[in-house]
């Protein structure tokens, strides 16, 4: 009689559950990605989204999904009415807007917002703390003074 056969099927059998948690890895590092990759920048746009729609006032310029440029002209409270031309309003869900054009000021004031931050995310410690050193000296000197 032969043990080999009997020796194999007990093999398959241990390196059954071995398997099946190596099978998982893959799938749980595909799921991970799908997250990092697709569903949380989607959730991050989402919510600056609704921000943004909340945050509509008269007098905003806007650009909707279809096109139509415009200026608020009176919010409501699911709808806007959007001043196209002189004589030409037109009422819009808020939904309906795809962005909100930021004036030339505004603008301006973005990019040095953003020049800042890359300023300061190139600068390294002791530079930071230097720099922080004087003001709050003479912070502290125009206190006692």
């Amino acid at each position: 009689m032969s043990f080999i056969p009997f020796l194999t099927a007990g093999a398959q059998q241990a390196a059954g559950p071995a398997s099946l948690a190596g099978s998982f890895i893959p799938l749980l590092l595909i799921i991970v990605i799908f997250y990092f990759f697709l569903i949380r920048p989607q959730n991050k746009k989402q919510k600056q989204t609704e921000r943004m729609l909340a945050a509509l006032k008269k007098g905003d310029k806007i650009i909707t999904i279809g096109g139509i440029h415009g200026v608020i002209s009176s919010v409501k409270e699911n709808t806007v009415i959007v001043k196209v031309d002189d004589d030409c309003k037109i009422e819009f869900n808020r939904t309906a807007i795809s962005t909100v054009e930021l004036s030339d000021a505004e603008k301006a004031k973005l990019e040095q917002e953003a020049a800042a931050k890359k300023a300061n995310k190139f600068s390294f410690g002791k530079k930071k703390t230097e720099d922080a050193e004087p003001q709050k000296v003479e912070a502290a000197s125009e206190e006692t003074k």
